[in-house]
C-alpha cells in the first residue's frame, strides 16, 4: 500500500504555529509512530511562545533541528541547548515533565516524531539522548547524501542506539534527476516526509509528490525515489506495535484506566517516579 498525507496547520504549546503532518486520526496506518511536527517559520511570532512545563508518558519524542536554537530542560536535571543538526531522542517511560523553549528571533525550523512504546516498556525508567550534529554521519553518493540518525544506511550506523524499538531515521537530499533506493525491513512502517522539492515516490511514475506532503508505505518491498529537482526529505521506519492506543494529550497508553491514572497521578503530584538511575547517553 502507498498513501499520500497531506497535514495542516494547528497552533501547540503557548501559541507555536505549527505543520501538523500527521497524528490521531491517521494513528493505525502510522504505527509505531504517532506524530509529526514540523515548525517552521522565519517569524519569531509563530514560535518563540515555544512549549512551556508539560509531562509525557508511554512515548518517545524525537527533536531534529534544522534551524534555530531550542533550550530544553527537565525535572530530572537535564538542561541543554538542541541547535541546527541536533537530535533530541527522549523516552518519557514513567513519566517525565519538560519544556523546549525557543532561542532567538532569527527562524526556527525542525521536526518533531513521537514514537509509541509497547507496552511492557511504557513504564520503564526514562532515558535522555542528547546527539550533537558532529556525530551524524554522512553516506555521499553520486549525488545524493544521507544523514544517518538512527538504524543503518549502506553499513553505516546512526548514533543513536539501544532504542527500545528499531527505527530507521535517515535526512537524505538528492540532486535533480537522482534516484535514491532502499529496501524497507519487512512488514516495517515506512514515511518519507518532503522537506523541499518534488519528485517521484510513487509506484505511478508519472505522479509527482511536492513539499510538505508525507508518503506512507506498508508492504512494499523496495523504494526508487527519483528527484525531479534538487530534493530533501525525511526517510523514518519502524515495526508496527499493533496495540490498543488510548491517546490523551502529551500522554498516550493502552488502556483508559491507565491513561486516567496517568492524569490521577499528575492532579496528586504522584506523577513522577523513582529517578535515582534516571539513564543519560
Amino acid at each position: 500500500m502507498i498513501k499520500i498525507i497531506n497535514g495542516h496547520y494547528v497552533v501547540d504549546g503557548a501559541g507555536v504555529k505549527i505543520y501538523r503532518v500527521f497524528s490521531n486520526e491517521t494513528v493505525k496506518l502510522t504505527d509505531p509512530f504517532l506524530l509529526l511536527d514540523y515548525f517552521g517559520s522565519d517569524n519569531s511570532e509563530d514560535y518563540i511562545s515555544g512549549f512551556p512545563w508539560h509531562p509525557h508518558r508511554g512515548i518517545e519524542t524525537v527533536t531534529y533541528m534544522l534551524k534555530g536554537d531550542v533550550e530544553h530542560q527537565d525535572n530530572i536535571g537535564h538542561k541543554g541547548v538542541i541547535s541546527a543538526g541536533d537530535v533530541q531522542w527522549m523516552s518519557s517511560g514513567s513519566g517525565i515533565i519538560h519544556q523546549e523553549m525557543p532561542q532567538g528571533k532569527n527562524g526556527m525550523f525542525g521536526f518533531q516524531l513521537w514514537v509509541n512504546m509497547p507496552s511492557d516498556k511504557k513504564m520503564i525508567t526514562p532515558k535522555y539522548r542528547g546527539i550533537e550534529k558532529n556525530e551524524i554521519k554522512i553516506v555521499k553518493k553520486d549525488g545524493v547524501e544521507v544523514k544517518v540518525i538512527s538504524g543503518e544506511y549502506s553499513n553505516i550506523k546512526g548514533p543513536v542506539i539501544d532504542l527500545i524499538i528499531d527505527i530507521i531515521y535517515l535526512d537524505v537530499k538528492l540532486d535533480k534527476n537522482k534516484v535514491f533506493n532502499y529496501t524497507p525491513k519487512k512488514d516495517y512502517t515506512t514515511l518519507c516526509y518532503i522537506i523541499k522539492g518534488k519528485g517521484y515516490f510513487l509506484s505511478e511514475k508519472s505522479q509527482e509528490v511536492n513539499q510538505n506532503q508525507l508518503i506512507l508505505y506498508k508492504d512494499v518491498d523496495k523504494l526508487s525515489i527519483k528527484s525531479d529537482s534538487n530534493l530533501r526529505f525525511l526517510l523514518i521506519s519502524g515495526k508496527p506495535l499493533r496495540e490498543e492506543i488510548a491517546w490523551g494529550g502529551p500522554i498516550v497508553m493502552n488502556t483508559q484506566q491507565e491513561l486516567q491514572q496517568a492524569f490521577r497521578e499528575l492532579r496528586d503530584n504522584t506523577f513522577i517516579k523513582d529517578v535515582k538511575n534516571i539513564k543519560k547517553k
